[in-house]
């Protein structure tokens, strides 16, 4: 049993402040992640022992530090990345569902879909593989989703739109705001997307899906992509302002106008 005071515990402000205790349930696997601060504390390749030991693949375990140390500028998600990038190179996809993407650890689960991401070839099965890890309970691996697949979905925006629109119908908050996220055209510290930066109302199937979502998660994405689009094309999201405000004025509605004019409000 883990104790209520780790579980119940609040994230640190710094790493400074993280107890020492927690580290060691962190690196041990058998807690996720409360916030940015512990997730970076994390010792990820003490981690991947407690993976890989009870496996008994422990002959894997320098083809990661070796990936890891090659890394001329580590960070926590680079690493993330390497490692789920080995595991893909060492196993299958079915190693990873069954070890990896129900593990306790929240990192581990992000290991997961990276690795889960490189066995996929086409945009409707690469999607379909990510889904639960889009509607995944924490915060970080729904973040790691979006690195995994925002640049292959960008090569087949067609087709993305079109699965994506479906899912701004799904009933989980998580995977609606996925569908609005992933295609932000700009983004944060994710590829920019071209098409969208100079045609936004290509996305229009999904944004009127969501223009009125019930989910303050999924508006703030949907009015954080018009604040992208603001950015380059400033008529159009001016233009979607005044016909949402005509055809939808609801406190929703306008919450995600107000959020996606907040440049072009700057800028006057």
């Amino acid at each position: 049993m883990i104790p209520a005071h780790i579980t119940d515990r609040k994230g640190p402000r710094s790493l400074k402040d993280l107890d020492p205790e927690v580290l060691t349930y962190l690196n041990a696997g058998k807690v996720e992640t409360k916030n940015l601060m512990e997730w970076l504390a994390v010792d990820q390749l003490v981690l991947l022992k407690t993976v890989l030991e009870p496996l008994d693949k422990m002959n894997w375990f320098p083809s990661f530090t070796t990936a890891v140390h090659a890394q001329k500028k580590p960070t926590a998600n680079s690493t993330t990345k390497v490692i789920g990038e080995t595991f893909a190179q060492l196993s299958n996809s079915a190693f990873a569902k069954a070890y990896l993407a129900t593990h306790p650890s929240d990192i581990v689960r992000c290991w997961a879909c990276w690795t889960e991401s490189l066995f996929y070839d086409t945009t409707e099965t690469l999607l379909n593989a990510m889904q639960s890890y889009a509607a995944d309970s924490h915060f970080g691996l729904r973040e790691v989703v979006i690195f995994a697949t925002k640049e292959r979905l960008i090569e087949d925006i067609d087709t993305a739109i079109t699965i994506l629109t479906t899912w701004a119908k799904n009933t989980d908050e998580n995977v609606r705001r996925y569908a609005a996220e992933v295609l932000r055209p700009v983004g944060v510290w994710t590829k920019k997307i071209p098409q969208f930066q100079e045609d936004p109302a290509r996305a229009l199937p999904i944004l009127e899906v969501l223009k009125s979502d019930v989910s303050k998660y999924v508006r703030d994405s949907v009015g954080n992509w018009l604040n992208d689009a603001s950015k380059s094309q400033p008529d159009w999201v001016h233009s979607i302002h005044k016909k949402w405000q005509q055809e939808m004025p609801t406190k929703e509605t306008l919450y995600i106008l107000k959020k996606g004019m907040r440049t072009i409000e700057k800028n006057k």
